[in-house]
């Protein structure tokens, strides 16, 4: 008797604990799945990283590459018409920017026929990734305006761009 009361005890300690485990099957399935996702992103991350540090020759051509189209899409824009810009600027820069540009940046700032722009001064802001950051000051005798500019690599081509208000050694300097 006290032996089938232990047996019986027993065989609802282990239903109850098999019971516990069942519910929590569901559960264990979402973490799983979590985890092989961030396993998932763990390696395309470290494919990468591996790129940008086994390349950093062909990193530094793209860096290169791009500041000087950015220096070129500044020097084109400060030096022409707005009236030419989607001509212009085609190539250069996403239809958003070059419709900011027409709308929004050219009449705040004076680009006569006189004046010529110069860009002294492109810095980047973030290089890694395909979207680099740069700032840029463009400058003519009587005035100087900064701009923060975002080009994406993969599409060669400016993606967005903000006027910056200007201060201290680039003011009226000639």
């Amino acid at each position: 008797m006290k032996n089938s009361r232990f047996i019986i005890f027993a065989s609802l300690v282990l239903a109850g604990i098999l019971l516990v485990q069942f519910n929590q099957m569901p559960n264990l399935d979402k973490q799983l799945g979590q985890a092989r996702a961030d396993l998932k992103q763990a390696k395309v991350n470290q494919v990468k990283s591996q790129t940008i540090v086994s390349s950093p020759k062909s990193r530094q051509e793209t860096v290169s590459d791009s500041t000087s189209r950015v220096n070129k899409f500044v020097q084109t824009f400060s030096n022409q018409p707005t009236s030419i810009y989607p001509d212009s600027l085609k190539g250069l820069a996403s239809q958003k920017v070059i419709n900011e540009l027409t709308q929004t940046f050219a009449p705040s700032v004076t680009f006569s026929d006189k004046a010529h722009y110069d860009v002294p001064l492109v810095g980047l802001k973030n290089a890694w990734g395909s979207v680099l950051e740069y700032s840029v000051i463009a400058k003519s005798d009587t005035q100087s305006v900064a701009y923060t500019i975002t080009y994406d690599t993969d599409e060669k081509q400016v993606t967005d761009m903000s006027r910056l208000t200007l201060k201290g050694a680039f003011d009226n300097e000639k």
